[in-house]
């Protein structure tokens, strides 16, 4: 297989990069990044050399770049992880919301559909749904209630994804995961920010009162469930991945710093980010029974080895956290 993966410089992209190449040696995997500030080339070192994978810089929102990047590598199947990703970006700026993840996945349907491709995968999130109260969890026909710019802008793009499949007969699918954690996740994201402060003796700083809800299930396994998507999962069909593992966010924050031995004088609660979701949670049943998919990875023992690797890849997050991530950082704690 000739696989394209989109945004694979990133977080969960890179992670999902390395896992393809290591379990399909027979594949080829051409990984298309714009290298923005979560896109980062060193999450990917060591594979430079690989003959079977190939990096181009280049926009999911460029069309003719993304149509000759499939005819030159006859792409069979294509992953999109593409996507501007945090919520509070999408709170201070949209637009590069709608441009990257509406329109640039509008652009990959249309090449895909050009160019016959046999699978495409969307990868989606779990936000798409909105919020719950203290019980239940999302399914697959939990109705989309975006509550933010990100994540309405994701719901988008599935609503395309889905509607290029009714339309056009294009075999696409969709997964919607809960929150990841692991190596290599950009530290504006709760556990990484929150690991690399308490490393550098900084304040924590936690929303609200600290009890919005989040299901977390760690990259390694995710990775696992697009593949199972990839290869058996039922065209046109939406698939749950969670690992049935909810914690409160300031939960969270204490378990790390007493992983890592530091005090719990260093949480500072903060105002709330505005219209912030309390509680996500997934039934994943469904991957599960129809593709025999589950987590393997215990929350306790990842995040044991999520916060080794942050202590033993300091310089990968010190080259990250200057200049612009700086600014970032200060406009969105300084003043709260």
């Amino acid at each position: 297989m000739n696989l394209l993966v989109t945004g694979g410089c990133g977080f969960i992209g890179s992670n999902f990069v390395r896992a393809m190449l290591e379990k399909y040696p027979a594949y080829t995997v051409i990984n298309l990044d714009y290298l923005t500030y979560a896109g980062n080339l060193r999450n990917l070192e060591g594979l430079e050399r690989h003959p079977k994978y190939h990096f181009v810089k280049g926009s999911i929102c460029d069309r003719g770049a993304v149509s000759a990047l499939v005819s030159k590598f006859a792409v069979d199947a294509i992953v999109n992880f593409a996507a501007e990703t945090h919520v509070d970006r999408s709170i201070s700026g949209s637009s590069v919301f709608v441009e990257t993840n509406v329109g640039g996945t509008n652009t990959l349907l249309e090449v895909a559909k050009d160019h016959g491709i046999k699978r495409f995968v969307q990868v989606s999130t779990d936000e798409v749904y909105g919020s719950l109260g203290a019980s239940g969890a999302f399914t697959e026909s939990t109705p989309l209630h975006p509550n933010s710019p990100y994540a309405a802008s994701k719901a988008a793009a599935d609503l395309l994804v889905l509607a290029y499949h009714h339309t056009f007969g294009l075999p696409a699918l969709i997964t919607r995961c809960s929150n990841n954690y692991g190596p290599y996740q950009f530290p504006e994201k709760l556990i990484p920010l929150m690991i690399i402060n308490a490393l550098n003796d900084k304040p924590l700083p936690v929303y609200g009162d600290g009890l919005n809800v989040r299901d977390w299930l760690h990259v390694s396994d995710h990775c696992t469930a697009i593949d199972a998507v990839l290869h058996s999962g039922n065209v046109g069909e939406v698939y749950n991945v969670g690992g049935e593992n909810e914690w409160k966010n300031i939960d969270i924050v204490r378990l790390l710093l007493s992983h890592v031995r530091k005090p719990e004088t260093l949480i500072t609660f903060v105002k709330d980010r505005p219209g912030h979701d309390r509680r996500y949670a997934i039934d994943a049943a469904k991957i599960g029974s129809k593709l025999g998919w589950k987590p393997s990875v215990k929350f306790e023992g990842g995040m044991r080895s999520t916060i080794e690797w942050y202590q033993q890849h300091e310089s990968w997050w010190r080259e990250i956290i200057t200049g612009e991530y700086q600014d970032y950082y200060r406009k969105m704690y300084a003043d709260r």
